[in-house]
């Protein structure tokens, strides 16, 4: 829960000049302007009135605080394959987990940032040499996300999302001396370990549960070596759930 750094530092320096007008004992005494010996009991009563009403604000910047954040924990698939100068390529399916952290600013806006671990790459056609041929690149994406709320329950979203390349492993197939032969290789070797892409979709949100669907578009190489540029591209589906904070 985030509170006003400016309600802290005002509610505190009323407390300390409550402090300085309140004994121990309970018993009020003058810590300055006093005046024949007696006590200003006017001034206490606007100190204490001042002190409700700061501590009255505080309280209502932390609930509006907790109203406008909310963390969404989320899980789901991806749809994915290279796009650029590579052939045969197709679809194949990967996990995606994570979560996301969400401010409303003002309605209907709301911006948020979070961390999916996604099983990205690409599937192959079946040729006369590969079969079953699969790449898969991990990656820790980062989705920094506009969001604009068209009706009640109903967003747009879109943003940047930086991506750090985990691991990387291809399986699959490969005909060799008359019979077919099975691989299993990993490591980065030759892939580049950042990516960025543009996210964008759409959201819906039923009793804090929210369906989520992006098409990431890759904007950057993947390839660290030759002339070619392959790139990421991504549709995916998430299943996420809000919780205000």
């Amino acid at each position: 829960m985030e509170v006003s750094r400016k309600s802290i530092i005002f509610a505190a320096i009323l407390l300390l000049i409550k402090h300085v007008y309140v004994t121990e004992g309970g018993k009020r005494a003058v810590a300055t302007h006093r005046r024949h010996g007696k006590f200003n009991n006017k001034k206490l009563r606007i100190m204490k009135k001042l002190f409700v009403m700061a501590v009255a604000a505080m309280l209502a910047t932390v609930s509006v605080n907790a109203q406008n954040m909310f963390v969404k924990p989320m899980v789901g698939i991806d749809f994915a394959k290279y796009s650029g100068d590579v052939e045969d390529t197709k679809m194949k399916v990967g996990l995606v987990a994570g979560a996301e952290f969400g401010y409303k600013i003002a309605e209907p806006f709301a911006v948020t940032a979070g961390a999916l671990v996604a099983m990205q790459g690409s599937g192959y056609k079946d040729t006369d040499y590969t079969k079953d041929y699969k790449s898969t690149l991990t990656y820790l994406n980062i989705p920094i996300l506009a969001n604009y709320e068209i009706i009640p329950g109903l967003a747009i979203k879109a943003g940047l999302q930086p991506g750090f390349l985990l691991s990387a492993k291809d399986k699959g197939k490969e005909y060799y001396g008359g019979g077919w032969t099975e691989f299993d290789h990993s490591g980065t070797e030759g892939l580049k370990k950042f990516a960025l892409s543009i996210p964008m979709g759409l959201s819906y949100e039923i009793s804090d549960f929210v369906i989520d669907a992006r098409y990431n578009l890759g904007l950057t190489k993947i390839n660290d070596h030759g002339d070619g540029s392959i790139k990421n591209s991504i549709i995916m589906l998430t299943l996420g759930y809000k919780i205000p904070f």
